[in-house]
């Protein structure tokens, strides 16, 4: 396939960055299993973890997007010993760092999370959480496209480097259940407002996040799993996904999942004693406005203090 040139590639960001907002959706097509960082009510869910994803945007295509993510969990109810924390513990913590790059920007977020949770009934919890997220922005002057430099808000920066940072806050609220959960979260709930350095952003809307999911084991050797997310922020298309994933033998798990209008992909991955460890091939639809370059996106999932294995109370291993 002809490499797509750079000069195409910083075009196409260019006329993304509508109304002269440096914003980009992050896409992660493997997000059931970083849930807290779309919603901070769910930091915990899955215990006390340490996170990871490294997602390569559109392979080959020089100044595609590239995503690196780390986060730690720290359930309270694991740590004071509770013999079903998921249940009966009430709160958890954690820290999340992204940094992701595409055509003349990098940006770098630090988000601390806390959730709380209320015990409903015997199966139910209602979890609410915030977080605050500090983002830095750098803007290369010498790498912008030629639509970017003929705009009047991001052309002044044109061969010189500018950064600006930004404080902001997410809030989320989630009912969960061993076996299925539904979520609604809100990032940036201040519109970006509280800023510092070079103002080549005109604000940063807030993003409205829908999430939800079931898992059932369907015999000893199988469970299958799906969920579903939506993502709404101003000037920016909507973002559904739908992912479908079975595990086998508690060892080995493969998925499809499916982002509408844009994009699909196959999964897999292995499930060991404290660790889980997965691959996706994503490639765009033939009517999306994708470049052809295909997406990989590598996760990992380490368990603190508990292993990979079913009980009463967790019948699936895994969202």
């Amino acid at each position: 396939m002809k490499r797509v040139t750079y000069l195409t590639i910083f075009l196409f960001l260019g006329l993304a960055l509508s109304q002269v907002q440096a914003q980009s959706q992050k896409y992660i097509s493997q997000f059931s299993q970083f849930q807290s960082y779309f919603n901070p009510a769910l930091t915990g869910y899955e215990g006390s973890t340490v996170r990871g994803f490294v997602r390569n945007q559109w392979s080959g295509v020089d100044g595609a997007p590239k995503t690196y993510f780390f986060s730690t969990e720290l359930d309270f109810g694991e740590l004071a010993g509770e013999l079903d924390p998921a249940l009966n513990g009430k709160n958890a913590v954690s820290l999340n760092l992204l940094h992701d790059t595409y055509g003349a920007f990098r940006e770098t977020e630090l988000t601390v999370g806390y959730a709380s949770r209320i015990r409903l009934s015997e199966t139910h919890n209602l979890r609410m959480g915030a977080g605050i997220n500090y983002q830095t922005i750098r803007l290369d002057g010498n790498a912008l496209s030629t639509e970017e430099q003929s705009d009047p808000t991001l052309g002044q920066y044109i061969g010189q480097f500018s950064s600006m940072s930004v404080v902001d806050f997410n809030l989320g609220m989630a009912l969960t259940h061993a076996n299925y959960y539904i979520s609604y979260g809100i990032h940036r709930v201040n519109g970006g407002k509280i800023s510092n350095g070079d103002e080549f952003m005109n604000g940063y809307p807030a993003s409205s996040i829908v999430q939800a999911g079931y898992r059932s084991a369907v015999s000893e050797n199988v469970a299958v799993i799906f969920n579903a997310f939506y993502r709404t922020q101003k000037n920016l298309d909507d973002n559904i996904e739908f992912n479908l994933k079975a595990v086998l033998m508690d060892r080995l798990w493969l998925g499809l999942g499916h982002r509408v209008d844009y994009a699909t992909n196959a999964q897999a991955g292995i499930v060991t004693k404290r660790l889980r460890i997965g691959y996706l091939y994503e490639f765009p639809n033939g009517g999306s406005y994708n470049f052809p370059g295909n997406t990989h996106e590598f996760t990992a999932v380490f368990n603190l203090f508990r292993d990979n294995v079913r009980t009463d109370s967790q019948p699936v291993i895994m969202w």
